[in-house]
């Protein structure tokens, strides 16, 4: 079994003892043992003087893009600073947040796309801990769809938001440890930073190899299938369609009133998806978009996850849609992510080249090889960080 860098408590708790300790945590902040790490530190007589909750709050309660207050936590008594409020200067710490901590302690699980905000949580702490002189504890974490495949293109300049506040891939493939030691130097925060490593971590795991249990990270990723789509299926928030939330199955089902999908799949015979299996169906979400209303589509099943390329699928997916209902299909009109001078496909994507090839009837083809260019820089600029073989 995968050993993470909360299972290594034995290499870290003595830095923190006589400290006052901050934690920034969720739900799947857990040992193999679904210890929680906030328990766990307290059953060991930390110091714990704040509570830091990223987006959907400390205990997961709170749906995508849902505002959640600062509080004080229900079952510790502890004061939690919530990092994802109504504003986005709520997103960062202040100075003032940190004033009673000497050491924040961040554990978060990640799913390896750039999108996932929880990455850019650690990056705006550390940036407040360096203007205050915290240090900052990184307990490593399985990127759960393996460390080896990368895809996707970069952030470009004007396209930044919470979504892709540094130029990342869309599946970045580095562990959240490995990410905050990028940050750190790329973009020059300086942060006094330490990794705890896990120990048994290859690159080429998924994570059901790791043995460790799998706590839901966010109300809408259920299972390590939901995290493998993610890196594609996310586009889909920037559209009308449904993404599948308010279903069982969000990020695997997406559809919308208007569509037949046997139709749908027909125009999809021109194109490979290699490890991807594309059955229609149709369905009706509970809530969210489409909330109630019956709805064709696709579900998209896994057959050989080695074999996935899941932005270029998504990017498929949302094309042929746009061809075949040009008066339906819709790209998303609200604010995204307190962004609203950006389109959100753009902001995922990272430019406006995706949403200009699909609205002018572009080479697609020809714009992904673009993007495996920036791809591969990326995997060359980011190999000093690794801290994992394969």
């Amino acid at each position: 079994m995968v050993k993470t860098g909360l299972g290594q408590l034995s290499s870290f708790l003595p830095k923190l003892k006589k400290k006052r300790v901050g934690v920034l945590a969720h739900p799947a902040s857990v040992d193999s043992q679904f210890n929680h790490i906030v328990d766990l530190l307290l059953k060991n007589k930390i110091n714990i003087t704040q509570l830091f909750g990223p987006e959907h709050g400390i205990r997961g309660e709170a749906q995508d893009m849902d505002h959640v207050d600062s509080s004080v936590d229900s079952q510790t008594g502890l004061p939690v600073k919530s990092l994802y409020g109504p504003t986005l200067e709520s997103l960062k710490p202040t100075e003032n947040d940190f004033k009673n901590i000497d050491v924040l302690v961040c554990d978060l699980q990640d799913i390896g796309s750039r999108y996932y905000t929880f990455i850019y949580t650690i990056a705006f702490c550390m940036q407040t801990a360096a203007k205050t002189g915290v240090e900052v504890i990184v307990l490593d974490r399985p990127n759960p769809i393996n460390g080896v495949d990368v895809e996707g293109p970069l952030v470009q300049k004007g396209f930044e938001s919470f979504v892709g506040y540094y130029p990342l891939p869309n599946r970045h493939g580095m562990t959240v440890g490995e990410l905050a030691l990028l940050f750190n130097t790329e973009f020059n925060i300086g942060c006094k930073l330490q990794i705890i490593k896990m120990k048994g971590w290859k690159r080429t795991m998924y994570f059901d190899d790791t043995g460790l249990p799998w706590v839901l990270p966010s109300p809408n990723m259920p299972t390590l299938e939901a995290a493998l789509v993610y890196p594609g299926q996310c586009l889909v928030e920037a559209t009308d369609l449904s993404e599948g939330r308010g279903t069982t199955k969000p990020f695997e089902f997406i559809g919308a009133p208007f569509i037949d999908p046997y139709r749908w799949l027909e125009t999809l015979n021109n194109y490979r998806f290699d490890g991807f299996h594309l059955r229609p169906i149709y369905y009706r979400p509970t809530f969210q978009k489409a909330a109630m209303q019956n709805c064709g589509g696709l579900q998209i099943h896994i057959t050989d996850r080695n074999k996935i390329i899941p932005l270029y699928l998504s990017c498929v997916l949302l094309k042929t849609l746009k061809d075949l209902y040009p008066n339906d299909f819709k790209w998303r009109a609200k604010p995204y992510e307190f962004v609203d001078e950006i389109p959100a496909i753009d902001l995922l994507t990272g430019s406006s080249a995706y949403r200009e090839c699909v609205e002018e009837k572009g080479d697609l083809n020809k714009l992904y090889q673009s993007w495996e260019t920036e791809t591969k820089a990326f995997v060359k600029s980011s190999e000093k960080y690794l801290l994992y073989g394969e």
